[in-house]
């Protein structure tokens, strides 16, 4: 099986990272966002590879908060979220955030995941690194989760989404960044309860996950909805 025949297995519904993007300031745009009242951030891995996803959104929403982490995980926290919240426009009375969460893996000609060229190196590479990392450790029986003062981020990758693979399984690189991208979501909507006030503020959660493939990046959408004047209603689901 070759790059088409995965992608299409495994994310049947997919775009180019610049049309979802487009698809997504369109719909947004119905509830009211655009790129003079709102804010965005962006949750991609620190991977250079993936900066072009967060580009194009700066492009498109005219700025783009870096929320980022080692595979797109959120360990800003709330003083970032803060942060990103306080930097928003204030129109009409209200402010406007925009969260993408975007982990993401590489999938090479020959269908292989975690592979992909880069530029000036002859040999494939892997991606996400960071995931890539845990799933060996995983299938050596050799996981190391105390928290390594010189690694912080992999060291808190690792034990966040050991918490959400049922004990003595071990999943495979897409299911590993399928789950990747729930507890992303979740870690996200949790600190989001904690500084979002939806009494001045309207938001929108936007995930998917950024496939890089020979001839360019893709995204594949998954859980995504819009929370305006406290009430929330799903743009589309995985």
């Amino acid at each position: 099986m070759g790059f088409e025949d995965i992608l299409k297995k495994h994310f049947p519904v997919f775009y180019t990272e610049i049309d979802f993007i487009k698809e997504t300031y369109k719909a947004l745009k119905q509830f009211g966002f655009n790129d003079e009242n709102s804010i965005a951030s962006a949750c991609v891995c620190r991977d250079e590879i993936a900066q072009s996803l967060r580009s194009i959104i700066k492009h498109v929403w005219g700025e783009a908060f870096n929320l980022s982490s080692l595979a797109g995980m959120f360990t800003a926290g709330k003083t970032g979220l803060k942060a990103a919240t306080h930097h928003a426009p204030r129109v009409d009375g209200r402010e406007r955030y925009i969260y993408y969460v975007m982990p993401h893996i590489a999938i090479n000609d020959d269908g292989k995941t975690g592979f992909c060229k880069r530029r000036g190196i002859k040999e494939e590479s892997s991606a996400c690194g960071a995931l890539c990392l845990f799933l060996d450790e995983l299938n050596k029986g050799k996981l190391h989760i105390t928290i390594d003062e010189e690694d912080i981020e992999e060291s808190l990758l690792k034990r966040r989404l050991l918490t959400e693979i049922p004990y003595g399984q071990i999943p495979d690189l897409i299911e590993l960044t399928k789950i990747t991208r729930k507890v992303i979501q979740s870690d996200l909507e949790r600190a989001i309860e904690k500084v979002v006030d939806t009494k001045k503020s309207d938001y929108a959660v936007i995930t998917g996950i950024q496939i890089h493939g020979p001839d360019g990046n893709y995204i594949w959408p998954a859980d995504s909805y819009v929370v305006v004047d406290s009430k929330k209603q799903v743009i589309m689901r995985e």
